[in-house]
């Protein structure tokens, strides 16, 4: 990240500044893209999105606590060929567009990259939070499934980018890094939600639903920019923060962790749409006040 326009190089990917929407609830439709884009965030990114269509957990699905969201939606989604159309109206308003992608399988991995890819997005972000359908491992804790996915995917022209699961012990979570980069990921992206709870004490029953889920927000923040840090020591690839994103202090902490750039989620609850735009202009203050021009991993100098 430069301080004089705050435009950002994920590999051959450009960005016009360091924010992403992460895959959620306004990347459903080509609209609510376009609206985000519109906001001032560098890149958007789709809800993830699955072969067929998947109506998700029963309600209650979210919970606000005072550090954050618990959220346990199943990954519902309307199926890939229903995103597609949505891609296209999200593109045909300018947007950079990154499609996030999620299955159980590596031959469905791959076929939705190949989908995506030729639909005209940006960008790939695989979903690895899922468990695989032969072990039930969650791919993305595991470096062998990990290296199997993102190899099957390669065949798209666009960059993939890797999301991790932060449930990981730090040195499989290395190892699966490690293994994406061989793999040839273009991007890792650090971390997704983290499992979590809440009682009703009234009720003296959880509340969600599916009655765990994973938490966002805030309470995360420190967990994310440990991983941030602990993966740019090993990998040479661009790195990706995500978790707790708020204002431009927020986005310099994982800059200097070693990301590159930084998904906002959660963080529009608090600020509404204009999150986007705040992050930058208070990280460009930061910036223009310090005199620097590139903090990219400055925590790790000696």
């Amino acid at each position: 990240m430069q301080k004089e326009n705050l435009h950002v190089h994920l590999g051959d990917l450009h960005l016009r500044n360091p924010t992403l929407l992460a895959a959620g609830i306004m990347g459903l439709t080509g609209a609510s893209l376009k609206r985000v884009w519109d906001s001032g965030a560098g890149g958007v990114i789709t809800k993830s999105v699955s072969k067929e269509a998947r109506e998700g957990y029963s309600g209650p699905r979210v919970v606000e606590t005072p550090c954050g969201l618990i959220n346990s939606m199943g990954l519902p989604n309307p199926g890939i060929e229903s995103m597609l159309e949505e891609i296209k109206i999200a593109k045909d308003s300018g947007g950079l567009v990154i499609g996030s992608i999620f299955g159980n399988e590596v031959k469905e991995f791959a076929e939705l990259a190949g989908k995506i890819d030729k639909v005209g997005a940006d960008a790939i972000e695989l979903n690895l939070s899922c468990p695989h359908a032969e072990n039930l491992s969650t791919i993305g804790q595991n470096p062998k499934l990990t290296k199997k996915v993102i190899e099957a995917c390669k065949d798209s022209e666009i960059p993939i980018w890797v999301k991790l699961p932060g449930n990981t012990h730090i040195p499989n979570l290395i190892e699966v890094a490690k293994s994406a980069e061989k793999a040839g990921a273009d991007a890792i992206v650090l971390t997704n939600t983290l499992p979590a709870m809440s009682i009703d004490v009234t009720s003296e029953r959880p509340i969600l639903g599916n009655i765990t889920g994973g938490l966002s927000g805030p309470a995360i923040k420190p967990i994310g920019l440990r991983l941030v840090y602990e993966v740019y020591e090993k990998v040479d690839i661009p790195i990706i923060g995500a978790g707790g994103v708020e204002s431009g202090k927020d986005m310099i902490e994982y800059i200097l962790a070693g990301a590159s750039a930084v998904e906002i989620g959660t963080g529009i609850m608090k600020r509404d749409l204009d999150v986007f735009k705040k992050v930058c202009e208070e990280a460009s203050t930061f910036l223009d006040e310090r005199k620097v021009k590139d903090l990219v991993g400055s925590a790790h100098k000696n």
